[in-house]
């Protein structure tokens, strides 16, 4: 375990900025609507502020005020913010991101939740963080060997714990980070006290009798899960079938990577609480300077059998400690309580918030953490 500080070559950033200035725009076929993809005018202003506005060192420097660090787990390079709370009471809490994320995500949130005292809040309320990139993302990266599903994740996961000397902790995730973290509940209950997740997929079985009585509400969440299979995944079938053909267009093109993130982002949030574009640039810096577009978009590809498992409405197997979910309105999954406590019986916290969508530590990081606290407070 190594200590470890970001510090991107300034040659990189030159390189960056003229890329961005060589790029060869497309015509503006379809107008200015998103139907059709990132329009035109949108995305020419990200990436010129991404060229002449952004300042990637001040986002350096925001990182590197925390202490980071570098370890080799199952064959692969894991690297992680590890930010110690300064209440000696403070409890661990594993913090997992997803795709298009990063630990950009949870900037937001690393203060108030490591030092409460310090932001209004009650110290009893104080973690330690541990907020690891996914293998293959960001710094966690070069990433040698395929494999890397759920369950191996997880199980990196819990022996990072392990390493850190914490024998007790709590996980919490969005978006990949969701069944990651679930899975860690699984795989090491004797030292997980609860998972926190704020996306979570529930799949009709196809058993006509679990629908009944449903309510308009729910029944728009069930409309709304097959737009997205129909309207909204084909970044995901892309990436879970040809992850290494895709790379070769992101890695080399920073304006194609920018929208490729930049949809998500737009079609993902919450219109009242759009993610600030300087994080969001921060974001996709991260995996443009790191070079993982094939080895995060392969994580779709080593999950495609589960994804579809799940989609056919199979239980999956049971977490043996408490669950809460925070459901934000905005989110690209936005769960029916009755299917996710038949998949997760074990559900002992649930918060509907009227605010807020898939990147809930970049929205509305206030929100989650006030909730995290709530579901936690119960936990001990």
């Amino acid at each position: 375990m190594r200590s470890f500080r970001i510090d991107i070559p300034q040659a990189e950033l030159d390189d960056l900025h003229r890329r961005i200035a060589a790029t060869r725009w497309p015509d503006d076929l379809g107008g200015p609507g998103w139907d059709r993809g990132v329009p035109l005018g949108h995305l020419r202003d990200l990436a010129e502020h991404w060229r002449t506005g952004f300042d990637w060192r001040a986002a350096e420097a925001e990182l590197n005020r925390y202490p980071q660090f570098v370890t080799e787990i199952d064959g692969a390079p894991i690297h992680f913010l590890h930010v110690r709370s300064p209440e000696p009471g403070a409890r661990a809490l594993l913090l997992t991101h997803g795709w298009p994320g990063s630990v950009v995500e949870f900037l937001d949130v690393i203060g108030p939740l490591s030092d409460p005292r310090a932001h209004g809040g009650d110290p009893a309320d104080a973690f330690h963080l541990v907020i690891p990139s996914l293998p293959g993302y960001g710094f966690s990266a070069p990433l040698r060997q395929t494999g890397w599903d759920v369950p191996r994740i997880a199980a990196a996961w819990a022996e990072l714990m392990r390493r850190l000397g914490y024998t007790s902790y709590a996980a919490q995730g969005g978006d990949a980070g969701s069944p990651i973290s679930l899975q860690v509940g699984r795989c090491d209950p004797d030292h997980v006290i609860g998972v926190h997740v704020n996306m979570l997929m529930a799949f009709p079985s196809g058993d006509p009798a679990e629908l009944e009585g449903l309510g308009p509400d729910d029944q728009a969440r069930l409309g709304r899960l097959a737009r997205f299979d129909q309207q909204q995944s084909a970044y995901m079938k892309v990436m879970a079938t040809r992850p290494r053909t895709l790379s070769y267009a992101l890695d080399d093109s920073p304006v194609g990577h920018l929208a490729w993130i930049a949809e998500k982002f737009a079609e993902w949030t919450d219109p009242e609480g759009a993610v600030d574009r300087d994080r969001l640039l921060a974001n996709v810096s991260i995996y443009w300077f790191t070079r993982t577009a094939h080895s995060a978009a392969n994580f779709y590809y080593e999950g495609a059998e589960a994804v579809a498992q799940a989609a056919s409405g199979a239980l999956p197997p049971p977490v043996p400690v408490p669950v809460g979910v925070a459901v934000f309105p905005h989110d690209l999954f936005v769960p029916v309580r009755r299917l996710a406590e038949r998949d997760l019986p074990t559900i002992a916290h649930w918060t509907e918030f009227d605010r807020g969508g898939h990147f809930a530590a970049l929205e509305q990081p206030a929100l989650l953490v006030e909730d995290v606290r709530a579901f936690l407070r119960t936990l001990k």
